[in-house]
This record gives C-alpha cells, sequence and structure tokens, in this order.
C-alpha cells in the first residue's frame, strides 16, 4: 500500500494493475486471499505477480515475541510461492522485501525491530529464490532514506517514501513485462 496508486498510473494503458484494496496484513492472510485479489483476470494471464508479507508477521505486542514465529512464516511463504505457481503459472514473480523500521518511535507494547525484519527477509529470500522468483530489496532502499520519508515509525507515506518506492517497483515491474 501507499504506491499502488503511482503503479496504476505509470501503467495505465500498459497493463491493468491488481491490487487488493485492503492491507494484506499478515503472510498467512496473503495465502489465504492471494486468488480473491485477482479482480476477476484470471491468475493464467498475470504476466507480472509484485507481492511481500512480513511487517504484520514481525509485530511484537505487549514486550511479547513476533506475532508470527518464523517457522510459521517460513511456511506460508513457502506456501503463497507454491500457491503463485500454481495460479499464475506465466508470470514473472517478484518478491518485495520488508522496509526498514524506527524502533526509537514505537510504543513499547507496539514494536518492531530492524533485527527482525532482517531475519523474516533473509529467510523469505531463500525461499522464494528457491522458486526462481525475483527479489525487489526495498528493505535496502528504505534504509538509504531519511527519516522525514517515514509517515510514521513504520510507514513511509509522505511524497518522499512514495516516490522512492514507486520509482524502484516500477523499474521491476517494467523490466518483468518487457521481458515477458
Amino acid at each position: 500500500m501507499g504506491y499502488d496508486k503511482e503503479i496504476r498510473k505509470a501503467l495505465d494503458g500498459r497493463a491493468k494493475v491488481v491490487f487488493p484494496e485492503d492491507n494484506c496484513q499478515f503472510a498467512a492472510y496473503v495465502c489465504r486471499y492471494f486468488a480473491e485479489w485477482f479482480d476477476g483476470v484470471d491468475g493464467k494471464d498475470f504476466d507480472v505477480v509484485h507481492w511481500n508479507a512480513g511487517l504484520h508477521d514481525v509485530l511484537r505486542l505487549f514486550g511479547e515475541e513476533p506475532n508470527t514465529p518464523i517457522e510459521i512464516y517460513e511456511y506460508y511463504i513457502e506456501r503463497i510461492c507454491q500457491r503463485i505457481r500454481k495460479l499464475c503459472p506465466n508470470a514473472k514473480v517478484i518478491f518485495a522485501t520488508s522496509t526498514s523500521v524506527i524502533s526509537e518511535k514505537m510504543a513499547s507494547d507496539f514494536m518492531r525491530y530492524n533485527e527482525d525484519v532482517e531475519k523474516y527477509n533473509e529467510a523469505a529470500v531463500r525461499i522464494v529464490t528457491k522458486y526462481g522468483f525475483e527479489v525487489n530489496d526495498l528493505y535496502s532502499l528504505s534504509k538509504t532514506l531519511p527519516e522525514d520519508a517515514h509517515s510514521d515509525a513504520v510507514h513511509y507515506y509522505t511524497d518522499m517514501g512514495t516516490e522512492a518506492f514507486s520509482k524502484q517497483v516500477l523499474e521491476y515491474i517494467e523490466k518483468a513485462l518487457n521481458n515477458n
């Protein structure tokens, strides 16, 4: 979310961009609802799938462990990869790593840590590359952005953040479309 409107605008007339209206939340949620987000398009007609899951999974509430234990996260990333291959067999698939956070600005009972984000990103990248999926490293991009690119401690819903992520996502999608 955040850069979807920019991607739709940039690809208007060249590609139909399907994006869920709700937040994709946890990896388990992506696995469950992936096919329902197709907006009437047959997955066999997809040229590119650009996706992500992770920031909800690493959320720590009330000082507890991450919402989704890493083993369960890995399980769902694996299932999502299998589901994408099954439902969108012709698509070039791109996994986007989760972005960095500013832990110091979060409430102690609602925390995310970059160490967790990095660990979960590494696990996901290990799995998605096994399926031949490309990786769009939004985490590395996010680390280069100044703090005022953040709209809060987690999100980048500012003009600067939206522009940076839109540009990189669009580069990956356009490259994939040109290669398909």
